[in-house]
C-alpha cells in the first residue's frame, strides 16, 4: 500500500513537526493513515463516535475536545467548509505549527487559496487526490473563522456546525414528522436524530412513553440537548449501526445517512435498518424516510416481515415496516 499524504510528507522531509510537545490530530476518520507519527505524543480530537472508537482501541488518547495544550496540530479537512475553517482556528489558536490536510473533493485548494491570502504557506505536497501544507499562524490569525460550538438560528432551532442540515430542518425529516400518526404509544427510538428535529416532534405524539436519541456525532447531540426540554428524552452518543437496547421498542423513526464521505453508500442506511429491527418489539414499527433513489427496499423485506409505502413527496419515499424478524432480533 502506498504511503499516505502525511506519512510521506513527514518522511520525506517536505514536512516537520516538533521534537517535543503533544500532537492534536483534527478529525481523522478511522480509516486515516498516522503511522508516521510518534503514537505516545499524538491526541486525537473526534466527536464521530465510530471514529473516536475506533482510535481508543488501537490504543491512541482520544476525545471530543482539543487538549488544553499542544504544540502541533493536523487538521484533516471535514466536509463542512465552515466546519474545516473552524478546527483551523482551534487549531491556530496555540500558534504551534498547523498542518492541515484534505481532499480535492473536501475543498482543500479553496482553503489553501484563503491562508494563503493571510500568512505564507509551506509548499503544498500533492498526492492521491489531495494536498497536505503546513503554516506557521500567528496569535490571532485566524480568530475569524472560530465558530461557536453550538448556533441559534433564526427559526429557533439549535445546530452545530459540520452536522447534517446545519442550517435548518432536512425536508425528509419534515416530511417524516408529518407522516408519523397522531398516536404513537410506547418506547420510540430516534436512530441517527442529529440535533433532534425529528425527536422533538416524536414527543408532541400521544402516548409516547420515553424517545431515545441516538446520534453518532457529539456535536449534533449537545444541540439536540438544547431543543428538546421534555423529561421523557434520552440522549445518546452511539453508533448506531453497532447500538442496541437493553429493552425493545414500540416504534423507530429515522431519516438514515447515506454518505459515509462524498460517495453514497445505501449500505449505511441497511446497517440503520438492520439497527432498527433488532431494537425492535415483535409488534414494532418502523418509520423511515429515504430518498426516492436509494435502494432500501431489499434490506427492509430482509428485516421485516411487512413493508408499505406511504404518501411522500416527489423526493423522498416514506416507508413503515413491522414485524421484525426474529434473527434480526436477539433473545432478550
Amino acid at each position: 500500500m502506498s504511503d499516505s499524504r502525511l506519512t510521506f510528507a513527514l518522511r520525506s522531509g517536505a514536512l516537520h513537526l516538533p521534537q517535543t510537545g503533544a500532537i492534536a490530530v483534527f478529525r481523522p476518520r478511522a480509516e486515516a493513515d498516522l503511522s508516521a507519527l510518534p503514537r505516545e505524543r499524538v491526541e486525537i480530537v473526534q466527536g464521530n463516535r465510530a471514529d473516536h472508537d475506533s482510535w481508543a482501541r488501537r490504543g491512541f488518547r482520544t476525545d471530543v475536545a482539543a487538549p488544553e495544550d499542544f504544540a502541533a496540530a493536523i487538521v484533516m479537512l471535514p466536509r463542512s467548509k465552515a466546519e474545516a475553517k473552524a478546527l483551523i482556528a482551534e487549531a491556530a489558536a496555540q500558534g504551534g505549527v498547523v498542518i492541515v490536510d484534505g481532499q480535492k473533493s473536501d475543498g482543500v485548494d479553496s482553503i489553501l487559496r484563503e491562508i494563503r491570502k493571510r500568512c505564507d504557506v509551506a509548499p503544498p505536497v500533492s498526492k492521491a487526490h489531495g494536498k497536505i501544507f503546513a503554516v506557521q499562524p500567528g496569535p490571532g490569525l485566524f480568530a475569524d473563522w472560530a465558530l461557536p460550538p453550538v448556533k441559534r438560528l433564526e427559526s429557533g432551532w439549535v445546530t452545530a456546525p459540520g452536522v447534517f442540515s446545519a442550517d435548518g430542518p432536512d425536508p425528509a425529516s419534515v416530511a417524516l414528522a408529518e407522516a408519523l400518526p397522531a398516536k404513537m404509544p410506547g418506547r420510540v427510538a430516534d436512530l441517527g436524530a442529529g440535533w433532534g428535529y425529528l425527536a422533538f416532534h416524536v414527543l408532541e405524539r400521544a402516548g409516547v412513553t420515553e424517545c431515545v436519541l441516538v446520534e453518532a456525532e457529539h456535536a449534533a447531540l449537545e444541540a439536540a440537548r438544547m431543543n428538546i426540554a421534555d423529561d421523557r428524552a434520552r440522549f445518546l452518543w452511539e453508533d448506531v449501526t453497532q447500538w442496541s437496547d437493553g429493552a425493545p421498542f414500540d416504534h423507530v423513526v429515522m431519516n438514515p445517512p447515506f454518505h459515509a464521505s462524498r460517495a453514497a453508500d445505501p449500505t449505511l442506511g441497511a446497517a440503520f435498518i438492520a439497527a432498527a429491527a433488532r431494537n425492535l418489539s415483535g409488534h414494532g414499527t418502523l418509520w423511515l424516510v429515504a430518498n426516492r433513489h436509494l435502494p432500501y427496499e431489499a434490506p427492509l423485506n430482509a428485516g421485516f416481515g411487512e413493508v408499505r409505502e406511504l404518501d411522500g413527496t416527489p423526493g423522498f419515499k416514506i416507508l413503515a415496516a413491522r414485524r421484525p424478524k426474529s434473527g434480526a432480533r436477539p433473545k432478550r
